[in-house]
């Protein structure tokens, strides 16, 4: 049971660290360095470039997701079951299940408008119907990102706290 549970704790290290890390530290920089910088296209390089991260992450995310519900649901099997077990169980699929809309609903629209524009959407006129919905969807994305952040920091304090 020690070792299930350390791979689950594990797997919410990896998921809600990478998420911190992104969000606060990697993405800011690019933009900031890329932005700043007298580079052709510094921030569509930046965008384009985070997007790849994050879409590595994402599939990092996957398999944290994975591991984290089968780590559940053997230690249920095994017993004893754990606390809150169905509550865990479903805060993870949640989870799992908003970084796949994330990962392929909402990034795949991103990326279709990127393709179709081919400039940094803050190039584009405010008005444009196009920098509209990229805005949108960015703040999508990001609004569900907060869903595995929180729901991972629950699912740590209740691990901890067992």
């Amino acid at each position: 049971m020690l070792a299930l549970r350390y791979v689950a704790l594990l797997a919410l290290v990896v998921w809600v660290g990478g998420l911190i890390a992104l969000g606060a530290i990697a993405a800011p920089a690019l933009f900031d360095v890329l932005g700043a910088q007298q580079i052709a296209d510094g921030r569509l390089l930046a965008g384009a470039t985070f997007g790849e991260i994050l879409r590595r992450f994402t599939l990092v995310a996957y398999g944290a997701g994975i591991l984290l519900l089968g780590t559940l649901i053997v230690r249920a099997i095994l017993g004893p079951r754990p606390r809150r077990f169905a509550w865990r169980a479903a805060l993870a699929t949640l989870m799992l299940a908003t970084t796949a809309y994330a990962g392929i609903v909402v990034a795949g629209r991103i990326r279709d408008i990127q393709r179709s524009i081919r400039v940094a959407p803050s190039s584009l006129p405010e008005n444009d119907p196009r920098r509209i919905e990229f805005g949108r969807l960015h703040g999508m994305s990001t609004s569900l990102q907060l869903v595995p952040l929180v729901g991972g920091l629950a699912l740590m304090y209740w691990e901890l706290k067992e």
